[in-house]
């Protein structure tokens, strides 16, 4: 038994017929010296001499063939080829056809000196995850430094009933090889063996000047290849700048085609499920529930809490929506799952929603890739109530509020299951609330500070900061506001390397109130400061206070060629009051100092109240969110985040110290500016 289960996850054998078939000989005559591989060697980098990919796919299964020789010059590089994980999918064999190494000039069989280990894939399981991958650990005894390793393998992907969209569907992406490899030869074969015309569109490609090209986008009929040869070939993409060209493989067919093909699946499940029949105590406490506000806030919160969220790896990438009546009673699911049950407990009480597809860890990208089912990996539930429309993740917990008042999911495409539809845009949105609202005070008198702090949060906020006051150690949380203010307040320039705690040494942090249905959460901090001025060199006092979190760094310090700023900051609202028993100079620029700020994607407005002893700023920033920066219009979004942070996030107030010779240093002060 064990060597059935061990012979379907890996095999030692022959390549497929429709892969590379390669001798000892043509291996060896593959790997020659040149002076571009000398050149990889004179600067210290490990070379590959040649890498044959090819990707095969018909209509029963996919399957990934390599092979590859590298030097092993590099110790790192010679601790990684000696200990190789590989973590199959369920139905997935890893087939080892060749390892060898090329040692002076000899071709060495290793394979008598690799051992191999089936693992259960446990970095895939665990939280709600559930896997039955499995994890290969391949190590090769005696490799040693200059040795050429070649690899030869394949991993062969057998569809089962479960994977039905990738029976229908094929779907790959090729991607530019990771920059640090330098290749000799360097080719990429996708085969078409499927019944269906397969897709290919080549996307950020570049020029030589390295601009990039317009998209191309043409078909393989079955039989067909698409192949990819190089020679001399380093990628140089500049990862932190630029995107790495791809070439999307799907199955050819529409959007419309597409959602025609899904929708009957979802409404197969919805016509034979009866709230009233398989949960009948559900719906008698809905029906208790006076308004329609509150129902829908029940039915949203039920799902997300009270039935847990099961994430089945396996079976992700294509199965049918499990029944609600089987998520009901088990008390758990998938995001399908607990979204087909959502919708279900939403249709009850008349509220009409929709299940739709999203992939947020590749948002940017879906307009570049082609029609496919296969982009998406995750199903949230679209609620069209009172005019708008509200974007709900039902696998979320401790979310909570009216749908109004409840977290915004920041995304832009989606595929709603529906016939006949078209990919759709989220469309860019304002917040009708601040995220952040807050007070904060600092009275200095007798050289003695009272600080005082009151925020209250709101939408996604309010979730993340009820989830961390619930989370987290409360001594852990004061030294956190604690740290804030030791910069807020510019004690990082006059004592810094004192311990926090001796600064801010009675502060407290409480919860004032947590409004579930506003979904608001209010906190209060307080503490004593001793000496609350900053000192510069000359011993000049200052009461400052500058709020980094209100200059958006992310966005002036962003730099990408071709990936747009995506904006999804929130709505905040700041009142922020020195007061001393010292007069200030009332005059100075920066304290007085206001600002209007009119972009097209944001407002952002200071207004200063200053007397003798103090003053209050106003800030009020409001953005427009959900959307991606445009190039032309970048630059001026920068700069008007700029003008935030020319001393525009906060107030300062210089102390005119008594003594006459003070009062004619202050006089002279004046004079010169």
């Amino acid at each position: 038994m064990e060597q059935d289960i061990q012979s379907e996850i890996y095999k030692i054998q022959k390549p497929e017929p429709w892969a590379s078939d390669l001798n000892d000989n043509q291996l060896i005559d593959y790997i020659k010296e040149s002076e571009f591989s000398q050149k990889q060697a004179d600067e210290g980098r490990d070379y590959c001499y040649f890498l044959d990919k090819i990707y095969y796919t018909n209509d029963n299964e996919s399957s990934e063939y390599a092979c590859v020789a590298y030097t092993l010059n590099e110790p790192a590089n010679l601790e990684k080829a000696s200990a190789v994980d590989v973590v199959l999918e369920e139905s997935e064999t890893y087939v080892i056809h060749r390892i060898s190494v090329l040692r002076d000039g000899v071709l060495v069989d290793k394979i008598p000196d690799t051992k191999v280990k089936i693992l259960d894939s446990e970095n895939q399981s665990g939280g709600g995850v559930l896997s039955s991958n499995k994890k290969i650990n391949i190590t090769i005894k005696d490799l040693r430094l200059y040795d050429i390793l070649i690899m030869e393998d394949s991993r062969i992907k057998i569809f089962t009933e479960r994977d039905f969209l990738r029976k229908e569907f094929s779907r790959y992406v090729w991607v530019g090889p990771d920059s640090y490899w330098a290749y000799g030869k360097y080719k990429f074969t996708f085969i078409n063996d499927r019944e269906k015309a397969v897709a290919y569109k080549k996307s950020f490609f570049r020029d030589e000047d390295g601009n990039v090209l317009e998209p191309q986008t043409a078909y393989l009929q079955k039989g067909e290849k698409y192949v990819r040869e190089e020679e001399n070939y380093i990628n140089f993409v500049d990862s932190n700048r630029e995107v790495s060209s791809f070439i999307d493989f799907a199955t050819a067919a529409d959007w419309k085609e597409l959602s025609n093909y899904i929708s009957p699946i979802y409404e197969t499940i919805f016509e034979k499920s009866s709230l009233a029949e398989f949960a009948p105590e559900l719906v008698e406490k809905l029906d208790k529930i006076g308004s329609k506000d509150d129902q829908l806030q029940f039915a949203i919160e039920y799902v997300q809490n009270h039935i847990n969220y099961i994430y089945n790896a396996d079976e992700m990438n294509g199965h049918k929506p499990q029944e609600p009546a089987v998520t009901f009673t088990n008390k758990q699911g998938d995001c399908k799952a607990k979204s087909v049950l959502l919708k279900v407990i939403l249709d009850y009480i008349g509220i009409d929603s929709s299940i739709i597809l999203v992939n947020f860890g590749t948002d940017f990208y879906i307009k570049h890739y082609l029609p496919s089912l296969l982009t998406f990996n995750h199903v949230i539930v679209k609620i069209n109530y009172k005019g708008e429309s509200y974007f709900v993740d039902a696998t979320l917990r401790d979310e909570f509020g009216l749908i109004e008042n409840r977290g915004f999911i920041f995304f832009l495409h989606y595929l709603e299951v529906k016939p006949n539809l078209e990919l759709q845009h989220k469309p860019p949105h304002r917040l009708p609330y601040y995220a952040l609202d807050e007070k904060s005070e600092l009275v200095a008198e007798n050289n003695v500070g009272k600080l005082k702090l009151t925020t209250v949060y709101k939408g996604n906020r309010a979730n993340s900061m009820r989830r961390y006051f619930k989370n987290t150690n409360k001594r852990e949380i004061i030294d956190s506001w604690n740290n804030f203010f030791f910069y807020t307040l510019n004690y990082t320039n006059d004592r810094n390397g004192t311990d926090l705690r001796k600064i801010f040494k009675d502060a407290v942090i409480e919860i004032v109130s947590d409004d579930k249905k506003l979904n608001e959460f209010k906190i209060e901090y307080q503490t004593t400061i001793e000496n609350p001025y900053f000192s510069d060199g000359k011993n000049n006092r200052f009461l400052m206070y500058f709020d980094s979190n209100i200059v958006k760094n992310r966005a002036r310090d962003f730099i990408h060629k071709d990936i747009s700023f995506w904006h999804n900051f929130d709505n905040e609202r700041y009142e922020i009051t020195l007061v001393t028993d010292q007069k200030i100079d009332v005059s100075e620029k920066f304290t007085i100092q206001e600002s209007t700020i009119n972009n097209a994607y944001f407002d952002y407005v200071s207004r200063k109240k200053i007397n003798k002893n103090g003053g209050t700023i106003y800030i009020d920033y409001k953005p427009l969110i959900n959307l991606e920066i445009p190039e032309k219009d970048f630059e001026d979004f920068r700069e008007a985040h700029n003008e935030v942070a020319d001393s525009n996030f906060g107030i300062g107030v210089d102390i005119i110290e008594d003594g006459l010779l003070n009062k004619l240093k202050f006089n002279f002060k004046k004079l010169v500016k």
